[in-house]
């Protein structure tokens, strides 16, 4: 298993819908992949989750990934939330 804790750090001008962009990071890797902040966890993959959840700027996420690609997955997501790969 591999994970990150994770301040969200999205540019202004980043697309309208940054939960789906998430989805679709998330969706492209094998691994089960989960997002907690404070006592709420879900699933990476799941839209709904993900909306309950929401992605504000300054929220401390942590992320874990746990399959034959989390590496690449806990990756990809960090540098999304971080601003890294926009």
């Amino acid at each position: 298993m591999k994970d990150n804790n994770i301040t969200v750090n999205l540019p202004r001008n980043t697309e309208d819908h940054p939960v789906a962009m998430l989805v679709q990071i998330a969706s492209r890797f094998q691994s089960r992949i989960y997002m907690s902040e404070g006592s709420r966890r879900v699933n990476a993959k799941s839209i709904m989750g993900m909306m309950a959840l929401g992605l504000n700027n300054g929220s401390k996420l942590y992320v874990s990934a746990e399959g034959e690609d989390e590496e690449a997955a806990i990756t990809a997501i960090s540098d999304y939330l971080l601003g890294e790969a926009i």
